[in-house]
């Protein structure tokens, strides 16, 4: 069997995501590489990858509350909200005070409303925003719901501020800090960001892609199953995984709601597919890896 897994790389600054998958792509060719939460150059931390047929599992791990330590610069702004851009001093902004800091993020706690950063990936009219942005248009990104699930005060002595924030797929880091320093009576940069968990990945078990070489890579891929570990899981027998192969349905003695995945094994503990309740004790495929 071709090796499918995942690798948990830690993306240095300076390259892009796709450059870190490039470099896995030059040693695992000629199989599919894909990766999960795309990182900015500036920015540096764990990058999730797929390989093989396992990159039919990236959704999955894109679905999954990614951590991160994020440090901003209070009183200053830039056209890309980080050091990526020309930063100039905020006129007129206050210097707010810890107790300030601590009482305004609850407001970003939860389900938010989120405008995306003029210089970044979203789409509009066919169009990336930061190309729009680059040729002197103004995007204005329409604000989108993002979910944030928590938000720690490490450190703050002014101007850096350092956060600890676990959130949804699609949130922006930059553009948090951005609507914070607002939310202070200033503004708001970020310059510099960490990613150290997506799920139950975690940075410390990472490596950087730049260690990796065509003799060794395979030691660093992790089992295809590290994908769903936070799925329940179920063993079929061995007519009613062929069904599931075959694209249909079957009864299964199961507890759960509808809309509930499933990491389906076969007899060895191997991941063959995922699955999704449909309803009290019926089971459909959802993705199929190739035996």
């Amino acid at each position: 069997m071709a090796p499918r897994g995942v690798l948990c790389l830690n993306k240095p600054p300076g390259i892009t995501s796709r450059d870190a998958v490039n470099m896995v792509q030059r040693l695992a060719r000629p199989l599919k590489v894909g990766h999960a939460g795309t990182l900015d150059p500036a920015a540096q931390g764990l990058l999730v990858v797929c390989v093989g047929q396992a990159t039919r599992l990236v959704g999955l791990i894109q679905e999954l509350p990614k951590t991160y330590r994020a440090t901003f610069l209070l009183g200053c702004s830039s056209p890309t909200d980080d050091l990526e851009s020309e930063v100039e001093p905020f006129a007129g902004g206050c210097v707010p005070e810890p107790e300030a800091v601590s009482a305004a993020l609850p407001q970003f706690v939860g389900r938010i409303w989120q405008r995306p950063p003029d210089y970044s990936a979203v789409k509009i009219g066919g169009r990336r925003a930061y190309d729009l942005a680059r040729r002197g248009q103004s995007p204005q990104p329409a604000p989108r719901t993002v979910e944030i699930h928590r938000i720690e005060l490490i450190r703050y002595r002014y101007p850096e501020l350092e956060l600890g924030v676990e959130c949804g797929s699609g949130t922006y880091i930059r553009a948090l800090g951005r609507d914070l320093g607002m939310a202070l009576g200033t503004r708001a940069v970020m310059a510099s960001l960490l990613r150290t968990a997506i799920g139950h990945f975690r940075l410390e078990e990472a490596v950087d892609p730049r260690r990796l070489d065509r003799e060794h890579w395979l030691a660093f891929l992790r089992p295809a199953r590290d994908a769903v570990r936070h799925l329940a899981v179920l063993r079929p027998g061995e007519d009613d995984l062929r069904r599931l192969r075959n694209g249909e349905r079957i009864a299964a003695d199961l507890f759960l709601p509808a809309g509930e995945r499933l990491a389906i094994v076969d007899e060895r503990d191997e991941l063959v597919g995922v699955a999704e309740v449909v309803a009290q004790g019926v089971v459909k495929p959802l993705i199929n890896l190739p035996a």
